[in-house]
């Protein structure tokens, strides 16, 4: 039996080499699974010797584990079919050697000996077959689409998502995954071809990878800036022009048109995907934090509702030959409600940082755009706050559920605002300070409050990302899929059978990722001919910028 070829000896100077007696008084040895004391009753425990030291029992374990590994196996019988060759014979016998030896060390159960062990059992044969599955971006896996039917309002939050977030409904989780790479579509667009030149026309559609081909883009979002930069920025770098121009690519539009998608899901499902920051005049939009009053509100009203200053810029800010973000995807919404009239329909406005900022805004636009406006549902991935209590329920007042994915580590998700916690304000204002609140909502410039319902994840749940990742890693899209789709509830462990492919983590977040999944560990699965990923021509989004000790 060729152990060495199964499991590597290393370590071995951490124990001096000694010949110790192992004698068994009338108990079973952790290291022989097979025997079983079942004779012990509990008048022969009380004769057992004294209880020895953790050191010498170590030594005793360690000893019989060398007797059990130098012991040479009895060859079993092989039985041959008729017609087997030598060759068929050989190779049956080095099968059956091979899986007497890997069932010997998993019996061993060597992690309760040494703790030290518990790293090197995660890579046992089997786990490095997963993570190969994993790690694989050419067998991408998902959780599977279960019918929605009659349930699909209460899944669009009808109800606020009662009862399934904690633990997390595997539909639920499936649908939010899927409006996750909505955003990643939108992403990719965009660094495909980040320029915005003045011949573009803004009715006609891009092209879009969606993931999902039972959706098709029916219209292309541009949001502007109010502010601007000098011309002499463009002219000392002219190839990055585009991260100085007004008017950008930020998402689409698009529709379900498979009758068979939308049977499953129970209703006609239109999304409204949003990417998060990319350019200079888009940072510099997001720095202007104050809040404003928003338009048509009258000033007199108490709790009169406020968004950010830069957010709003962006909404409802036009360029010289492209209409403004609120305009576009209102004119769109209008024109698909009319022309799916009759049917069950369901608007999903999903982003992004950013995005996530410009959704909320978005949904309280189009809520009450028709006068038969279908319900209206925003999914928000690492989303910062955008307005005051009264913007919050000026949205639940017109019936817009928000459900916001929040990781934990996500500095994004804290600001800006007075206060970094929302229970700091829920705590205060339970105790009778809602009156004092409610003034300063009314006369201070930052005083935010979050919308909707919070799913909270956590970054050092995950039995692959480094605890301590940094803050891009903590903001990244696809770090927050992967932990949407490893996450089960608030006080359980990752999700052993999470089937996302963490291809493109690696990829991305490979500064971040524990050395065990990067290392020498892995260079036998050859994967790197596997992240084989395009990268855009121009700088990538604030939510993939690598760590800066990367």
């Amino acid at each position: 039996m060729q152990v060495a070829a199964t499991l590597p000896a290393t370590g071995v100077h951490f124990f001096p080499t000694r010949r110790a007696s192992f004698k068994c008084n009338g108990y079973s040895s952790p290291l022989k699974p097979i025997t079983r004391a079942s004779s012990i009753n509990a008048q022969s425990l009380k004769t057992i010797a004294p209880v020895t030291t953790t050191t010498e029992m170590t030594k005793k374990h360690l000893s019989n584990l060398e007797k059990l590994l130098q012991k040479e196996a009895k060859p079993e019988p092989v039985i041959q079919k008729q017609g087997k060759t030598g060759e068929n014979r050989g190779n049956q016998g080095k099968k059956t050697e091979e899986n007497r030896g890997r069932n010997l060390l998993e019996g061993l159960n060597l992690s309760r000996i040494w703790p030290e062990m518990k790293a090197a059992e995660e890579m046992s044969p089997r786990h490095l077959i997963r993570l190969h599955r994993m790690l694989s971006s050419k067998s991408m896996e998902y959780s599977p689409r279960n019918n929605l039917g009659s349930r699909w309002k209460e899944y669009h939050g009808c109800e606020d998502w009662l009862g399934l977030l904690d633990p997390l409904d595997e539909n639920l989780r499936r649908e939010l995954v899927r409006y996750g790479e909505f955003i990643q579509a939108a992403y990719h667009c965009f660094h495909s071809d980040p320029a915005t030149s003045a011949n573009d026309n803004a009715h006609v559609a891009r092209e879009v990878s969606l993931p999902d081909r039972s959706y098709k883009v029916t219209k292309s979002l541009y949001a502007t800036s109010s502010i601007g930069l000098p011309k002499w920025v463009d002219d000392v770098a002219p190839d990055l022009g585009w991260m100085t121009q007004r008017s950008s690519w930020i998402g689409y539009v698009a529709v379900c048109d498979d009758k068979a998608e939308i049977q499953r899901m129970g209703r006609r499902d239109i999304v409204i995907a949003l990417r998060g920051t990319a350019t200079c005049l888009e940072w510099g939009e997001n720095l202007r934090d104050v809040l404003v009053q928003m338009p048509g509100e009258n000033e007199l009203v108490d709790a009169q509702p406020k968004v950010e200053c830069g957010f709003l810029s962006l909404y409802k800010t036009g360029g010289a030959k492209i209409p403004s973000l609120a305009e576009s995807v209102v004119n769109e919404v209008k024109r698909l409600i009319e022309m799916y009239k009759g049917e069950a329909l369901s608007i999903t406005v999903t982003g992004h940082s950013l995005g996530a900022a410009l959704a909320l805004l978005v949904a309280d636009d189009i809520s009450t755009c028709s006068p038969n406006a279908p319900p209206v549902a925003v999914f928000s991935f690492g989303g910062p706050r955008v307005g005051n209590k009264g913007f919050a329920n000026r949205l639940e007042s017109k019936n817009v559920k928000v459900l916001r994915i929040v990781n934990k580590q996500d500095v994004i998700t804290k600001v800006p605002g007075m206060f970094v916690s929302e229970a700091i304000d829920k705590k205060l204002r339970d105790t009778g300070a809602s009156g004092v609140l409610n003034l300063l909502d009314n006369s201070m410039p930052w005083a935010y409050s979050h919308v909707g319902t919070e799913l909270r994840v956590d970054t050092t749940k995950s039995p692959f990302l480094k605890p301590d990742a940094d803050v891009a890693c903590c903001h990244d899209l696809e770090a927050y899929l992967h932990l949407v789709d490893g996450y089960l509830g608030s006080n359980e462990s990752f999700r052993p059978n999470a089937k996302r492919s963490l291809a493109k983590l690696l990829n991305e977040q490979g500064a971040n990722i524990k050395k065990l999944y990067k290392g020498k560990n892995l260079s036998s699965l050859n994967l790197n001919r596997e992240f084989s990923f395009p990268r855009p021509s121009c700088l990538p989004s604030p939510s993939v910028l690598p760590s800066p000790s990367s």
